[in-house]
């Protein structure tokens, strides 16, 4: 079936086309090189309309269990339409956390075809891809969880050849499924369970005696080995402390040049000046972050109203329970793997220290120089629930409205945002095309999504070139996935299923002979029972497995 797109303004980055006017011919769900003679099966007709590759979400928390307790914790969560507000007695809905099916809808409302779950525990994937696969509408895929797990640790304290831990973290990449490996508080989840209640770059471990700093580099090195695209991706030491920008700076340059990624970095960059102690670390942050082509960040922009934070790093999460809203926090602790905490949040505009962490966040997209190197988040559902993208969006882009906001959160808060105030910037299309889409898309290896060229998958959003970006970005007037037309005027018409991204590097077989041993004394599970099985992810409803290629480099 060949369909077309006709006279609309294109914007796309992987390409170099910036609001050129082009037709678009799309043929059995991948977009191929103009057919101006052919006749098409249908044509829309975009003139005017703004028209870009479907938005790719990199690190959104929308399966595993973590997920699953948030959803459980907050009954009161799931009484009305998350956009509507309207009543609804089923299950299928959500504010903060959104059931699967609603996420699914709402990406797809907001012209988003595809959502990566930043954080899958090993020995919860099997949850995980049952909500994802749950998940309607998007493409998807996980990052699996690594530097806490006590297999890892004790092969990093006993001095293991690195090739053994390398072939491990290939094992755990192709064990559960994963397109990427997250590190979380690298050894922190871990030292928690032995009573620590910190653990800085370079301090060891109690038990191990191995420290986060080794973690990140073995990590890092493995996976650059091991060809994987997406840099390790990691959730620094003393997230949520004040102070803590010393060490985010200090993790930076512990990588040694290797790629990394620094996600949700608005939680990693609080100074301590000023009265309250409490300052905003984002200018060090990009001033360092700007010279390191090496590294990449997300931000995890905080918005304000309620939500629910939801973190495998359980060390943190325990810390910052005292000021869950409503009152009940759920530590939880995962044998030999790690651990996660949920704890409900409502962000204030009048709290000081959460409208400096809003104004940390926006610092830090305005001051970052390179749109390729960071990625429009909010952590969902740790900053704010993901469908406020369309504000944040507006934020970004409009410098009057921005000021507007400024002007409402809190006063001392206001005094301390005078760098804000004085940044002129505004991000243009060309920028969140690159945000939202192409640079996703390049980061975690995903060659034929995130732009229009030929050979890129149908996947193709048109908005309308409203001035109102953020209702421009909240309603798009067309969503295509594969081709087809899944969404009109911002609401789903067709439900389909997209597939599940995943690598699978080469490693020595041969490691499954000390894992099984492992497996038998300290597990509960055997570990043939513990790998996931294609068929686990793809029966029924869910659509195909893609496996991103992989190819080894050396350090």
């Amino acid at each position: 079936m060949l369909i077309k797109l006709t006279g609309g303004k294109v914007y796309d980055p992987a390409n170099n086309v910036s609001g050129a006017f082009r037709d678009i011919y799309v043929e059995d769900g991948k977009i191929v090189a103009p057919k101006p003679n052919a006749r098409a099966d249908a044509t829309y007709d975009v003139k005017g309309r703004v028209v870009m590759a479907g938005a790719i979400d990199p690190h959104t928390h929308i399966g595993g269990g973590k997920m699953t307790i948030a959803r459980m914790l907050l009954p009161e969560d799931h009484r009305g339409d998350p956009v509507t507000r309207t009543d609804l007695t089923r299950a299928g809905s959500g504010r903060a956390v959104p059931s699967t099916h609603v996420t699914g809808y709402r990406y797809a409302e907001m012209g988003y075809t595809a959502c990566f779950e930043p954080a899958m525990l090993p020995a919860n994937a099997r949850q995980a891809h049952m909500e994802m696969g749950d998940t309607p509408m998007v493409d998807k895929g996980a990052f699996v969880m690594l530097g806490s797990d006590d297999y890892f640790l004790r092969q990093l304290a006993a001095k293991k050849d690195f090739s053994a831990i390398k072939d491990y973290v290939a094992w755990t990449l192709h064990a559960a499924q994963a397109l990427a490996v997250k590190v979380v508080n690298p050894g922190g989840i871990s030292a928690f369970k032995f009573n620590q209640r910190k653990l800085d770059l370079d301090e060891e471990h109690v038990y191990y005696h191995v420290t986060p700093r080794q973690i990140l580099l073995t990590l890092a090195r493995a996976i650059e080995e091991l060809g994987v695209t997406h840099p390790l991706h990691i959730h620094g030491c003393n997230l949520g402390i004040p102070g803590n920008i010393e060490t985010t700076l200090a993790t930076m340059r512990a990588a040694e040049g290797l790629r990394i990624h620094m996600t949700h970095t608005q939680f990693l960059s609080y100074g301590i000046e000023g009265d309250r102690k409490f300052s905003s670390g984002a200018a060090r942050l990009t001033e360092l972050a700007n010279k390191s082509p090496n590294v990449s960040i997300d931000v995890g922009q905080v918005l304000f109203g309620q939500t629910c934070t939801a973190s495998g790093d359980s060390m943190r999460q325990y810390a910052i329970s005292k000021s869950a809203n409503p009152k009940k926090p759920v530590i939880m602790d995962i044998e030999c793997d790690a651990g996660c905490g949920v704890v409900p949040i409502r962000y204030r505009d009048k709290s000081f220290v959460n409208a400096m962490q809003w104004v940390i966040g926006l610092e830090t997209f305005l001051l970052f120089d390179d749109p390729w190197r960071i990625f429009l988040t909010t952590d969902h559902p740790n900053g704010a629930p993901f469908y406020f993208y369309p504000h944040l969006i507006r934020l970004l882009m409009d410098k009057g409205f921005r000021d507007d906001a400024l002007q409402k959160i809190n006063p001392d808060a206001q005094g301390q945002a005078e760098l804000l105030k004085s940044l002129t910037r505004e991000y243009t299309l060309d920028d969140i095309a690159i945000l939202t889409r192409a640079g996703p898309a390049r980061s975690l290896g995903l060659k034929d999504r995130g732009h229009l060229g030929v050979g890129a998958s149908g996947d193709i959003t048109v908005y309308r070139d409203d001035p109102d970006r953020e209702a421009m970005f909240a309603t798009p007037e067309l969503v295509f996935k594969g081709g087809e037309v899944v969404v009109k005027n911002g609401k789903v018409v067709k439900v389909v299923q997209g597939a599940t991204h995943v690598v699978r590097p080469d490693y020595n077989k041969s490691i499954e002979k000390p894992l099984a041993a492992y497996f038998d004394r300290y597990h509960t599970v055997r570990m043939e029972h513990f790998k996931l099985a294609d068929e686990e992810i793809i029966g029924g409803d869910n659509g195909a497995i893609v496996v991103q290629p992989t190819g080894a480099r050396q350090s």
